[in-house]
């Protein structure tokens, strides 16, 4: 892969998303989307890392294609998984348990409710991920030297 565009649409076709999938969850037009993958133009530093966050792969990978294209630190274990199938699992069987459900005082039509559950799938994985990152003090490694 040698522009940033190949890598683009390297890691989106990886991930399994259209560009419409990407416009809903990051509201970059599809025809800048497009731009940036066809090497039209380059997106900015913050967009770049939201699409780099999104397609699970390294913003360094992303800007230079080097190192490894996966994101280590985003990575979620078999364990991960399985919690956030379990807590997603709950939330479902309570949005189905759920009489009354209502957005702007119209009923949540079935659609919407699993809007909403994919919606929370996202937030889920997204947590898992950043609570990741974050080592409290206590546990962090020091060096004795």
């Amino acid at each position: 892969m040698s522009t940033l565009g190949e890598r683009l649409k390297l890691a989106r076709e990886r991930t399994g998303l259209k560009q419409t999938q990407v416009k809903e969850r990051t509201n970059i037009n599809n025809k800048t989307l497009s731009g940036y993958e066809n090497n039209v133009s380059e997106p900015d530093a913050a967009t770049l890392a939201i699409l780099a966050d999104l397609y699970g792969v390294s913003y360094k990978w992303l800007l230079t294609g080097e190192g490894s294209m996966i994101n280590e630190s985003n990575k979620l274990t078999d364990k991960d998984s399985k919690d956030i199938a379990k807590r997603l699992q709950k939330f479902r069987e309570e949005i189905e348990n759920s009489d009354g459900l209502a957005f702007n005082g119209e009923p949540l039509s079935e659609e919407a409710k699993e809007s909403l559950i994919e919606s929370m799938e996202y937030i889920f994985r997204q947590t898992q991920k950043i609570n990741k990152k974050y080592v409290p003090k206590k546990y962090r490694e020091e060096d004795n030297e």
